[in-house]
């Protein structure tokens, strides 16, 4: 008689990995001087989004865009670039510390700004209740800072970048 384990470690990537993103998308948001209460109150939405498309293979980026509400205009963001396949040693990690200095970096947003959590996803991906289709705002005057990876969950990574206005 043989006994068999099998771990599905791509659904425990999947957690993590959703987690991590949910966590370090939080503390962005309130150490740049916003609020998130309103980010608190989407969790179960946002959780559903990221982890069906990271699950289905869909997931292409994670995107925190901030915004003037009264001009409509970009104020900053912040993309998560997913990443699926083998990514190093097996581990699981995320680095807050490179996030928190990046976030200190980029300064803090005025207080009565607004943002909103965007999903890139692959054509064809599954619907999950929640979400629709929407566009960028303009990134004309913004230059692209990247950070590189972290967050690892064992086959699957992000490479994070922030969006600063050139000067």
């Amino acid at each position: 008689m043989s006994t068999f384990v099998v771990v599905n470690t791509f659904t425990h990537s999947v957690t993590y990995v959703t987690d991590k993103m949910l966590m370090s998308l939080k503390e962005i948001i309130r150490c740049s001087g916003l609020s998130p209460e309103k980010f608190v109150a989407d969790w179960k939405v946002l959780q559903d989004g990221i982890s069906a498309w990271l699950n289905s293979r869909d997931l292409e980026a994670v995107h925190l865009e901030v915004f003037n509400p009264k001009t409509d205009v970009l104020i900053g963001r912040w993309d998560f670039d997913i990443y699926f396949g083998s990514s190093g040693d097996g581990g699981m990690w995320v680095d807050t510390d490179d996030i928190k200095y990046h976030i200190r970096k980029a300064g803090q947003w005025p207080s009565n700004c607004d943002y909103r959590v965007i999903l890139t996803t692959k054509p064809g991906r599954p619907n999950v209740e929640g979400w629709s289709t929407t566009s960028f705002r303009s990134t004309d005057g913004f230059v692209r800072q990247s950070l590189g990876t972290t967050i690892d969950g064992n086959g699957i990574s992000t490479g994070t970048a922030y969006w600063r206005k050139v000067t």
